[in-house]
């Protein structure tokens, strides 16, 4: 067993849904996903067994980013509805037992917001205190920084010699938290919302908010003499600092639930962050997703092996084991379809996908599920570059093209990386715009959804949503609860380029998962007897009482091991 207990806490038991709200369910006709939507497909989650639900941003914004550049932070962006709505909604999932988890965008705001127009107007006055308005250095920007969505990290303020920052779009202020009333602007908003009764927040981008204000530049890591803005977020100290006082002013006034959108983390601080007393209930695992980043962008990702996959998911659940409590994800808006990208082209079906979301989900640690992952939607193949709406997807589509790649090339990176992959319409159904909408949908529906739809699989005991349904209540089950929440991992057959194999155990009973990833069949041994079966994708007996089993190609089984 681990070193030490493992704390009992509320959150570690849940099974969080994310909900990409502008394609969940539209209600009105407009194309786009609302609020109201999201409330009439409560009781569809609820039966899925889900405990708490992320809303990716429902804010007032202009949409420069889908939402993640915020003009008002007290709002609701009319496009989802009302705050009125939001209430509605917040209240009647509590009722079902559900929370609410908001999105909480704090490292920029839009540059539509308030505070940034303001600065605009009066560049040396207090709000352009509220960001960072630097000078530049002999007519070009204070440093040579590269935004995430690529060019300058630096925007000339009009008809004055000074810049600010932005690492996303420009059209995204990064806010200045050395400035103690922009952190009070800040942290009243939070507990304005969680005076509301949300569950808790998702924070994106946070890794960000501590700024190196001298703002060095550094050595180009490309030939537009750029280096990217994460080599200053790497260096700089003092993000503990910052993160202390977030966490004692707001979220630990409450029990309240956050979980952290945290890349570049320092050596040695997974602990600092989210061990027992860390900064954030749990972070994200984006280990196995960091494996397919190019050097350059999608256009030049390297190809992923099985085992590769699976050594970079044990790594981490190693090293979080009796320390901190992951959050596991195969997607989210702004990753591909884990269908597509984790499965090999002969195990993209219905047995694939079961195992793959079957080796997610009984992780130590926390499952989030993204909207659509529990019926298998893949993937979209556009037609054009006008096809997407991603402000990201346009950076990487230009980049492939300037790089030398042709139209049908970059459209193809596109089609593997894409961040409108995950973000295509839910598919309710066979109907038109897949029960989306009764309107024009926002961005183009996926091909597949005459096959790969809710209300075909609702009809289908053996379909992908009813064994996401299984897989969930085995995890929540009073009898299994405690190994598959609280227990320990344990890695098996680590060598293995075909099987993916580990066991959970609290001391008093233990379980194993085995997954067969290869095209062909295979004989498992073990030292210990394989009993009860709990869950399989494919026909099992209820007993195997063996040390040994065949598994079929795509086959995934959950059984009790016995002494």
């Amino acid at each position: 067993m681990e070193e030490r207990a493992v704390k009992k806490q509320w959150w570690k038991e849940k099974v969080v849904y994310q909900i990409y709200p502008k394609s969940f369910k539209d209600s009105n006709g407009d194309g786009i996903g609302d609020l109201k939507g999201i409330l009439e497909k409560l009781p569809y989650l609820k039966n899925l067994g889900i405990d708490m639900v992320w809303l990716s941003p429902v804010y007032q914004s202009p949409f420069i980013d889908q939402g993640y550049d915020i003009s008002d932070y007290y709002k609701i962006s009319e496009v989802f509805g009302t705050m009125e709505d939001f209430d509605t909604l917040l209240a009647e999932a509590k009722k079902l037992g559900i929370g609410i988890v908001m999105d909480l965008v704090i490292n920029h705001c839009s540059s539509e917001h308030e505070w940034f127009q303001k600065a605009l107007k009066d560049p040396y006055g207090e709000y352009a205190g509220y960001f960072y308005f630097e000078k530049g250095k002999d007519g070009n920007p204070p440093s040579n920084y590269r935004s995430y969505f690529g060019g300058s990290a630096w925007e000339k303020v009009p008809g004055t010699d000074l810049y600010y920052l932005h690492m996303f779009a420009k059209e995204q202020p990064d806010l200045n938290w050395e400035n103690p009333k922009v952190k009070k602007e800040l942290f009243d908003m939070i507990n304005w919302w969680l005076d509301k009764g949300i569950a808790g927040f998702r924070i994106d981008a946070i890794i960000n908010i501590k700024k190196d204000v001298n703002f060095p530049s550094y050595e180009p890591d490309g030939p537009d003499g750029m280096c990217a803005c994460t080599a200053m977020v790497e260096r700089v100290d003092g993000i503990g600092e910052l993160l202390g006082e977030l966490k004692r002013e707001t979220f630990a006034k409450r029990d309240t639930f956050t979980v952290g959108e945290v890349f570049n983390l320092k050596e040695g601080a997974l602990e600092e962050f989210v061990g027992e007393d860390g900064y954030f209930s749990s972070m994200f695992d984006f280990a196995p997703h960091m494996l397919t980043e190019g050097q350059n962008g999608w256009y030049d990702t390297r190809e992923v092996t099985f085992l590769e996959w699976k050594k970079t998911i044990i790594q981490s659940q190693m090293e979080c084991q009796g320390k901190a409590f992951l959050s596991n994800i195969i997607e989210n808006h702004d990753e591909p379809r884990g269908v597509s990208r984790y499965l090999p082209e002969y195990a993209q079906n219905p047995d694939g996908i079961k195992m793959l979301g079957c080796v997610s989900v009984l992780l130590r640690g926390i499952p989030f599920i993204y909207q659509g992952q529990e019926i298998g939607m893949t993937n979209c193949q556009m037609d054009s570059i006008e096809d997407y709406d991603d402000i990201d997807t346009y950076h990487q589509y230009r980049e492939a093209r300037e790089a030398g790649l042709s139209d049908k090339e970059a459209l193809e990176a596109c089609y593997r990386f894409s961040r409108d992959n995950a973000r295509t319409p839910m598919q309710w159904d066979a109907g038109e715009n897949a029960g989306f909408t009764k309107g024009m949908p926002w961005l183009r529906v996926n091909e597949n959804y005459r096959m790969v739809n809710v209300a075909d699989q609702e009809k289908d005991p053996g379909s992908v949503l009813h064994f996401y349904r299984k897989l969930i209540a085995l995890r929540k089950s009073e009898e299994w609860k405690n190994v598959f929440v609280y227990g320990e991992f344990l890695p098996l057959f680590e060598e293995d380029e075909s099987l993916f194999a580990y066991a959970r155990t609290d001391g008093e009973k233990k379980a194993v998962i085995l997954a067969n990833f290869g095209k062909e069949e295979m004989t498992v041994k073990f030292s210990e007897n394989l009993g009860k079966v709990l869950l399989a994708n494919m026909y099992r007996p209820q007993q195997i009482n063996a040390r040994e089993v065949v598994l079929e190609p795509c086959e995934v089984l959950v059984c009790q091991v016995c002494e």
